[in-house]
Parts: C-alpha cells; sequence; structure tokens
C-alpha cells in the first residue's frame, strides 16, 4: 500500500532530522485572492498547510485568528470558496498537502457527503474537526477514510492514558496534540521542557503515529520543540497578515519572510 501524501511528508522530514512545520491561515483572509498568494508564497518552506474556514464564533480560538476570521466573513468569504483556493493552490509546482480545520456545525450544515466530495474534487488531504471528538467522530473519520482524506484526532494535556490510547491507535496518519490549556495564540503557560515531557509520554503509547504540537509555538518557542515530529504555527502568521494591513504593507510578502525565519529554526 503506497503511503499517504501526509505521511510521505513525516516521512520526508525524519530523514532530514527535523520536524514538519505546519502553517495555519484563514481561508480567504484578507481577501480571497491574497489568501491564494500567501499560501502560494509560503508553500516552498512549509511541510503542510492548515487552511481554517472562517467561523463567526470561533469557540478554540484567541484574538489573533478570531481577527483573520472575521475579516474573511465581511469580505464576503463563502464555503465553496474554500474549495476554489485549495483547487488553485494545487495547480502550483509541488503543493503541500492541505489540511482544513474548523468546527463540524459547518460541515454539518453543508452536508457531510458534500462536504468529502469537495474536499476530494478540490485535492484537501486532511481534515480537523475542533468540536467533534472521539468517540463522536468515528463514523465522520470512516467517511475521510473511505475518500483517503486523513481525519487528525486531538488529544490534550487533560486527555486520560487509557482515553489517549484508544484515541492514537483509531487515529489516521497523524493526530495534534494541543500543548495548553487555552485557546490559540496564547502565551506559552507551560514550559517547552515541560511540553515536550508530555509529548514524549503519548510518542511511547505507539512510536508509530506522528504527532504534532500545536498551540503557542512562536518564532521564540519553536526551536525548543524541534524534537516533535511536526510543530503548527498558526497565531503568528494571523497576527502577520493583521500587522501588514494596519502598516500598509503586502501581507504575501511578510509571511513569506515569516516562515522562512520559522523554518531557519528548526533545521
Amino acid at each position: 500500500m503506497s503511503l499517504s501524501p501526509i505521511s510521505l511528508v513525516f516521512k520526508r522530514c525524519k530523514n532530514e532530522r527535523r520536524p514538519a512545520l505546519l502553517t495555519y491561515t484563514v481561508a480567504g483572509d484578507p481577501n480571497k485572492k491574497k489568501s491564494l498568494n500567501i499560501l502560494k508564497s509560503i508553500s516552498e518552506n512549509v511541510d503542510l498547510c492548515e487552511i481554517g474556514f472562517p467561523h463567526s464564533t470561533p469557540i478554540g480560538d484567541g484574538g489573533k485568528i478570531q481577527t483573520s476570521s472575521y475579516r474573511a466573513i465581511k469580505n464576503g468569504f463563502k464555503m465553496k470558496d474554500i474549495f476554489e483556493i485549495v483547487k488553485n493552490y494545487k495547480k502550483i509546482k509541488n503543493p503541500k498537502p492541505i489540511i482544513l480545520m474548523g468546527y463540524y456545525n459547518m460541515i454539518y450544515q453543508y452536508g457531510e457527503n458534500k462536504f468529502l466530495k469537495k474536499c476530494k474534487q478540490s485535492g484537501v488531504n486532511g481534515i480537523i474537526c475542533v468540536d467533534l471528538p472521539w468517540p463522536e467522530n468515528k463514523n465522520f473519520a470512516k467517511k475521510c477514510k473511505k475518500k483517503s482524506i486523513t481525519f487528525v484526532q486531538l488529544l490534550s494535556p487533560t486527555t486520560s492514558k487509557a482515553r489517549m490510547k484508544k484515541i492514537i491507535k483509531d487515529s489516521h496518519e497523524m493526530c495534534y496534540y494541543i500543548s495548553m490549556l487555552s485557546t490559540t495564540g496564547g502565551k506559552l503557560k507551560v514550559s517547552p521542557k515541560k511540553i515536550l515531557k508530555n509529548y514524549n509520554k503519548i510518542k511511547k503509547l505507539n512510536k508509530a503515529k506522528n504527532i504534532v504540537i500545536g498551540f503557542g509555538i512562536t518564532k521564540k518557542t519553536i526551536s525548543s520543540l524541534k524534537k516533535a515530529d511536526g510543530l503548527v504555527v498558526g497565531s503568528q502568521l494571523c497576527k502577520g497578515i493583521t500587522d501588514s494591513i494596519k502598516n500598509r504593507q503586502n501581507p504575501v510578502t511578510k509571511l513569506n519572510k515569516l516562515v522562512s525565519s520559522l523554518k531557519r529554526r528548526i533545521i
């Protein structure tokens, strides 16, 4: 059986002895065209691109990502636009795997089957549902697998060992470890050392599974966490877009520089 595009990314990064760099941006922020251009621009230095679908009440997100979401919605973002962005991004030379991240209620309203069909057609490789925990997500995860789309399970510091074992066993190619109990973009309340200690305990449960760390990762903290399989940076990118708009700069150029700088810190 051939490896999925997501598995191939982790395999390559392990061979290069570094973590995979995952970035998160909100689809349609600051607008549809620039959102696509940002993805194209950062692609060279990224291993996996997470794209969030804008939500009017993003409960798991901190202020920086909320601002990005509201901006995209204000600019008329619709669910169909996310597939258009992904489809156009996948036309570039050597595109990276795409993981859509968002809230299940939007998928439910859109229709699960219709959503997965659109994902497959546009070239989506994975899905993270923030508000659909295990085991409630089992049926949807099975549907994803049938379409060869990775459903990414979430783990947190409060997940019990017994539950964690079951989630990891049920998971597809990767799991997302939420490093601290906070919304996204919060200041690291836990030391990188403690995060890695928790992370290593998780890895011992199943060494074969790829586990990425997200929440609170910035230019300052990324190098101290590079023993992980992958690291997700999101809020800092969303803040970069907001800052560039305030300062009348080009967000595409700003994010390209920011992501290049993040990549240098993990190689």
